[in-house]
This record gives structure tokens, sequence and C-alpha cells, in this order.
């Protein structure tokens, strides 16, 4: 008991060194309006999955260009997986850079595993809270700890392990995108059209109840980004970010947007990914018609202040449904979450 205040020491100033000197106070205030850019990586791969060979000539450079290895040995062979064409998993990152001025590496606040069932043909994809608490993979000095502080400790490798060992899942890819690309894949489309839960007002743009606006770039991250005016707080945002994420689906997954080497640049020069081209040729062979049935999911938990920060405390029961709910989404058998 007496090392506790020296063991907490350490593990703030670790996290104060990771995070940069011009954006003090709270994590738990900061905005986030990229936790939904996983639905650009999502739109990148669908799109390859709907139109096969005839985009795969145009998406080739972009993806040797996004490629990087995750630095870890896989929880399957994902290989004999594709092959096999059995079900998988990717996990969905996104980053706090490459927008409103920041530069550095930040973490994961986007943080969505989909799974991929060629055989059900279903898709699904569950969000997991940013803030969830959670002991960082090979970090136990500095656990338990806000989830998206893994890629902060140790990339992209550390997230899939703690992400693995807190739901007693398997991960077989990874696709990570910063905030850049997702205003520049909407302005690349023409902008979304997208119907505001409520009203409200945020930075200088104005959305109302039950009202169609078509969206630019811009326009789109301040629809998503508001966060405590929603009665729903962040869970509220991540409806809206859905919101936008459709829209951004319906209006790039066509001939015109695949064929279209700017907006495929637009997402390549700011993501990164395991998946080959050889292994999205895969998936558009086998895996398309999963895509048509999608469905959406998040992780609720509850939010705690422990030790100053907030957190989002998720129950061993809802951890437990969302395992069951991803490993039968895999065709794998029920096992206890971590």
């Amino acid at each position: 008991m007496d090392n506790e205040p020296n063991q907490e020491s350490s593990r703030m100033q670790r996290r104060n060194e990771q995070r940069p000197s011009n954006h003090g106070g709270g994590h738990h205030r900061r905005f986030h309006p990229w936790r939904w850019f996983w639905g650009i990586i999502i739109v990148l791969i669908l799109a390859i999955v709907g139109f096969g060979a005839m985009a795969y000539h145009n998406i080739n450079s972009a993806s040797n260009k996004a490629y990087k290895s995750a630095g870890i040995s896989k929880a399957r062979d994902t290989n004999t997986v594709l092959k096999d064409k059995k079900p998988i998993s990717i996990m969905f990152l996104g980053t706090d850079t490459g927008a409103l001025g920041r530069t550095y590496k930040g973490r994961t606040d986007t943080i969505m595993i989909a799974t991929i069932n060629p055989q059900t043909k279903k898709m699904l994809l569950v969000s997991l809270p940013r803030d969830t608490m959670t002991d960082i993979a090979g970090y136990p000095q500095d656990s338990p700890a806000k989830i998206n502080a893994a890629y902060a400790y140790g990339g992209v490798g550390t997230t899939i392990k703690t992400v693995q060992n807190l739901l007693n899942i398997p991960i077989d890819y990874y696709a990570m995108l910063n905030m850049g690309g997702l205003e520049k894949a909407i302005n690349e489309v023409g902008g979304v059209t997208v119907t505001s839960p409520l009203t409200f007002t945020y930075e200088g743009a104005s959305f109302t109840k039950g009202q169609s606006q078509h969206m630019n770039g811009a326009t789109a991250l301040k629809f998503s980004r508001m966060r405590y005016d929603d009665p729903q707080n962040d869970y509220g945002r991540q409806t809206r970010q859905r919101l936008v994420v459709q829209a951004l689906f319906r209006k790039s997954v066509s001939v015109q947007t695949v064929l279209n080497p700017s907006f495929l640049n637009s997402i390549a020069s700011e993501s990164q990914t395991d998946l080959t081209s050889s292994d999205l040729v895969k998936l558009a062979a086998s895996y398309r018609s999963a895509t048509k049935n999608m469905t959406t999911d998040h992780m609720q938990g509850q939010g705690q202040m422990i030790n100053g920060q907030s957190f989002e405390v998720v129950s061993s029961t809802e951890k437990q449904r969302v395992t069951n709910e991803i490993r039968k989404s895999l065709d794998l058998s029920a096992k206890q979450d971590q």
C-alpha cells in the first residue's frame, strides 16, 4: 500500500510525457470528432469488395502505400482464414492527427471491431468506448488505463493485444485512419447528406432535428464533434457519427468513386493497414455478399471518476455480451471474457 502514491505518480508522469503540452487539462474534456474514422476504411474495403477486379487496378498502389505490419504474431493464421473463406475480424482505428493542427502520435479514440461472415452473409460493427477502463497489454505498471492509450504506449500491436485480452476474441487485421483523411474523403465525393436527430449549433454550424442537410467535410466534422449538449452525451455523438459514415458509404461505393484515384489517394495518404492487395482481392472474391447485411452495436459502459480521471467502466455482464456477439459472428465457440 505504501508504494501506491509513487506508482500513481510514475503512471501519470508517463501519460503526461505521451500527451503534447498544448493540450493540457483532463483528457475527458477533449473533443474527438474522429471517433468514427473507421468508416472511411470500411468504405475503401467495401468498395473493393463490391467492385472486385475493376477496382483492384486503381487501389493496388494506394493499398501498397498504406500497408504496414502490426508487428505482432496474430492469434490466428490469417492466410488460412481467408483461403478457407472463414469469417474474419478487422479492427478499425482512428487517431487524433492530421487535422485541427494536430500532428503528434496521439491516441486511438476510435476503436471498432468489424466481423465479416461469408457463410451467414452478415457483417457486424461493434464500437468500444475510448475511455474504457482496462489493462494495457505489456504495460502492467501503467494499468488500468483508458483503452485508447494502448496505441500511445505500444502502437497498433499493443492495441490489438489489449482488445483481444479484454474481449477474448481474435483480431485478424487492422485498418487505421487519422482525422485528416475524413474531411478529404467527404469533400472528394461532393459532400454527404444527413438528417440530424436533434437541434443544435456548434462552432458556427446549425443543425435541425428531422431536417436533411448537405454537408461538406468541415461541416460533417462539426456535426459529429458536439458532445456535451447531447442528452445522450458521447453515445449520442456516436449515433451522429454512424449517420455520417452511412451517408459517406452510400456516396462512396460507386463506380465513379472507386475508379477515382484522387479519392483513393486521399484515404491511402492518411491511413495504414496490414491488409495487402492480395487480401483485398480475396475479400472481393468471397466476402462481398456479407457486406450487404450490416448491423452495428456498441459496448456500453458507466462513467466513473477514478484517481482524478473519467473512465467508462464496463460490467462483466456487458463485456460477456459483446464477447459472445463477436465470437458468434466469427463462428467461434463461446468463451468467458478475460
